[in-house]
């Protein structure tokens, strides 16, 4: 198992420090726990993708906010992966995706999944009050909150982040699936690297959940907020070539390919070229694992278009994460079921 540093301060240097720097002042992935006049601890992950700094700005902007006073809530945090932060990537070569490797996984054995075993334990014997994890997207897309288990408090507490919402049940072994039996948890994407928009709006965040007293658990006004299920995930296979603007490789996306996150897209969308020689297919999988790539997409001779109306969310045209993760997600309108409750219901 690798190493997990356990700690009842905040490392020295820590509201100054880079991500890129965390390797410093903390050996790896650690596990702060600061006190609050509230003892069940709001529980924030940050830097499960190394290159993705949004968590540790917001905290740290937080923290010298509160600094002169007690926390109003125990706040405990989770910073993931520090080797690949120093290097400035998602993960490292070798590394499996520290927001993969949860309980609950698709698969298990390595000393990551072993690491978030033992965060996950630690936590639940402190019975938190809600989980958080907090990631940029490498897409461009709006602020939004992402969801696996569909009861009350856990959409107040996504709605507190944003009015958009996503609903989810792939990829497996993400924190918030490990964390959603037992407290509101919640995945928010809060912008790109670099957006001071995204830190201040996660900080302002992770401020009011730690003033929240409870989190409510009655029904949220219609129209308050606005759910969107994940119904597929898009892969290129790893033997096809892709580029964007390019007639060199098998599959070509627009430069502007982002800017289709979000927008309800009528069937006939054109999604891609094809080299006309080329029989380049992508790989489209439903919540089930199941190849539904001819439910949604048709290919012409030199282009990839939709057979259905969809919303896709983080198209991105960040080449390295398209062959560590997916090209995107594609995505429907969710009307909440009639009847949902205050409880934990899972619909997995």
């Amino acid at each position: 198992m690798l190493p997990l540093t356990l700690l009842n301060e905040l490392p020295t240097g820590f509201l100054e420090i880079s991500a890129a720097d965390l390797w410093r002042i903390v050996p790896g992935p650690t596990l702060v726990h600061l006190p609050g006049r509230r003892p069940e601890p709001l529980f924030v992950s940050i830097l499960l993708h190394g290159n993705e700094d949004v968590g540790l700005l917001a905290v740290q902007n937080l923290l010298k906010q509160l600094a002169r006073r007690p926390l109003p809530r125990a706040l405990s945090i989770f910073l993931g992966n520090i080797d690949a932060a120093r290097a400035g990537v998602r993960r490292l070569p070798g590394q499996p995706d520290y927001n993969r490797v949860w309980p609950g996984s698709d698969d298990d054995g390595t000393s990551e999944h072993a690491l978030m075993r033992a965060v996950t334990a630690e936590m639940q014997a402190r019975r938190p009050f809600a989980s958080v994890d907090l990631h940029n997207n490498t897409g461009r897309n709006p602020f939004y909150a992402c969801v696996n288990r569909l009861d009350w408090p856990v959409l107040h507490l996504a709605a507190l982040f944003s009015r958009t919402v996503v609903y989810f049940l792939r990829p497996h072994g993400v924190q918030s699936q490990a964390f959603g039996p037992w407290c509101p948890a919640v995945t928010c994407e809060c912008g790109k690297v670099g957006d001071p928009a995204g830190v201040a709006h996660t900080t302002e965040f992770l401020d009011s959940c730690l003033h929240l007293a409870e989190i409510p658990s009655h029904p949220i006004a219609p129209g308050d907020i606005h759910v969107f299920h994940t119904v597929a995930t898009v892969k290129i296979p790893p033997d096809v070539t892709f580029g964007f603007e390019t007639s060199e490789t098998d599959l070509t996306f627009s430069a502007g390919l982002e800017a289709l996150n979000f927008q309800e897209l009528p069937a006939g969308t054109r999604l891609a070229g094809r080299r006309p020689d080329s029989t380049a297919r992508l790989d489209v999988r439903d919540e089930t694992n199941q190849d539904v790539t001819a439910q949604f997409l048709e290919y012409a001779e030199t282009e990839i278009r939709l057979r259905r109306g969809v919303m896709p969310s983080m198209l991105t045209c960040n080449e390295p994460v398209i062959r560590q993760d997916c090209l995107g997600y594609f995505m429907e309108r969710f009307p909440l079921p009639a009847g949902l409750g205050a409880s934990p219901a899972s619909p997995e």
